[in-house]
């Protein structure tokens, strides 16, 4: 059995709903009308056209009583035709903006969510759900682009590292002088081409995972966490001559551990990375959840730092130049604060590099 649409079933139900007040209303009117008439003791019947009016005598009554009540009969019966009539015309004008909603949300696609909503001003309660509701198509729309573009940059990324291993192997087997050393020589390069595409899909799996968000908080010392990721990045630091200063402060921070490593980490090789010969690196750690990274490098243009967390960009160098990382590393510190709730900041120093704090939800004292 088709069930009636929805739209039609809450149409009749406003339409009853009127009718019903309409009515009620009604009955009330003619009941403070005719009680009056009703209880009174004696009546006058009218007499018909062209007779005499006939003398009342003692003890006798007549009544209008039977007219009184037909005459109230059909006046209720109008009423309550005419309030179903109008009820349904209103309830189809009140309901219009909805129906023009439906209409636009089922005909809206992936390829058509940067559409908006048309309401009429002055049905306001319609026009706050249809921005609502444009909100909330922005919002997919984007997600949607990021989520085109991102596919695209990382097929990208995996098909370089594919087209030199093919290349390689293709050289070596049509060289008819190849030696076991040649030989050898490729093989080392195809394993570093390997490493370099595990080191990616571990990136991207890392950000897709930060984009799924937190099912499970835990409290952590940022402190310590921080400074076991400084000690794993200490030989780093020495054979690119960066002098690393520390000042951790405990402070207790709730959250994905894990996660909350890996962000830490991505900021400190971000910072180790993209630095000068003998340059510094500056990481604090301060009450109630603050962490804050800076280094020296080269100058950073203010309105290239938004771009810089994006999934595969970098700041001055060619996409396909392995040596400066795949650009995934500040795109997964952005994505990692956002499932902890944590604002960023970042800002580009006068002299040169980078400052990027991160504000960890702190731990909730007990009362």
């Amino acid at each position: 059995m088709t069930r009636p649409p929805p739209r039609r079933r809450l149409r009749t139900r406003l339409a009853l709903l009127h009718a019903g007040l309409a009515f009620a209303c009604s009955v009330v009117l003619l009941a403070m009308v005719d009680l009056p008439l009703l209880t009174a003791s004696h009546t006058t019947q009218r007499p018909a056209p062209g007779q005499p009016t006939a003398p009342v005598t003692a003890g006798q009554t007549t009544s209008n009583l039977p007219d009184l009540l037909l005459y109230s009969a059909v006046a209720l019966g109008v009423l309550a035709a005419v309030s179903i009539a109008l009820g349904w015309l209103i309830a189809g004008r009140a309901l219009r903006p909805l129906h023009v909603i439906t209409l636009s949300a089922r005909t809206m696609s992936a390829s058509t969510l940067n559409h908006r909503l048309r309401v009429p001003a002055a049905y306001r309660e319609f026009t706050e759900l249809a921005d609502t509701l444009d909100s909330l198509l922005q919002r997919l729309h984007e997600s949607i682009t990021a989520q085109r573009q991102f596919v695209a940059n990382a097929s990208h990324e995996l098909r370089t590292p594919l087209t030199v291993q093919r290349t390689l192997l293709q050289l070596t087997l049509a060289d008819p002088d190849a030696t076991a050393d040649t030989l050898r020589s490729t093989c080392h390069e195809l394993l570093a081409l390997g490493q370099q595409q595990e080191h990616l899909i571990n990136a991207l799996l890392t950000l897709a995972t930060g984009y799924q968000g937190i099912d499970h908080r835990e409290r952590f010392d940022l402190a310590d966490l921080t400074r076991n990721v400084v000690l794993d990045h200490r030989l780093q630091a020495q054979d690119r001559g960066i002098d690393v200063r520390t000042t951790l402060t405990p402070t207790a921070v709730t959250g994905d551990a894990r996660l909350a490593a890996s962000l830490v980490t991505n900021l400190v090789d971000n910072a180790l990375r993209h630095n000068i010969p003998g340059g510094t690196v500056e990481i604090t750690t301060t009450a109630p959840g603050r962490l804050t990274v800076s280094n020296t490098g080269t100058e950073i243009p203010p309105a290239e730092i938004s771009r810089m967390f994006q999934p595969f960009q970098r700041l001055g160098t060619d996409r396909t130049n392995q040596t400066s990382g795949h650009g995934l590393g500040l795109a997964i510190v952005a994505a990692i604060a956002q499932a902890h709730g944590a604002p960023l900041a970042a800002h580009a120093r006068p002299d040169g590099g980078l400052q990027i704090t991160v504000d960890f939800p702190p731990t909730q004292s007990p009362q």
